[in-house]
């Protein structure tokens, strides 16, 4: 019986045993693993909200780099390099010859 009355006078136990306390650790406990609030639940959200906002970086760069070719191919003689570029057009009298590098090492 003296095992317990030295357990009873120990601080941590008191601590322990305080009724606010035995009712505030199954509730943090509840609020951050299984409730649908739960931090766990608030990482994964926060981690999808950076991924979104690289992905409007990634596509707000792309725009202004589209509107830079736009401006650039007001010019005619840009939009004829465009054109024979990208889409390999070319004039009546002229052939076109692609060259393909073989980029495999034997």
């Amino acid at each position: 019986m003296s095992f317990f009355n030295t357990l009873k006078k120990n601080p941590v136990f008191k601590i322990l045993t305080n009724i606010f306390v035995i009712i505030l650790i199954p509730f943090l406990i509840w609020m951050f693993f299984f409730d649908e609030n739960s931090y766990l639940v608030h990482n994964k959200f926060n981690k999808e909200i950076e991924d979104l906002e690289n992905t409007i970086s990634f596509y707000e760069e792309k725009i202004s780099n589209d509107k830079e070719t736009i401006k650039k191919l007001e010019d005619s003689l840009e939009l004829e390099r465009f054109a024979r570029e990208k889409y390999l057009m070319k004039k009546k009298n002229e052939d076109i010859y692609i060259i393909e590098f073989d980029t495999i090492k034997k």
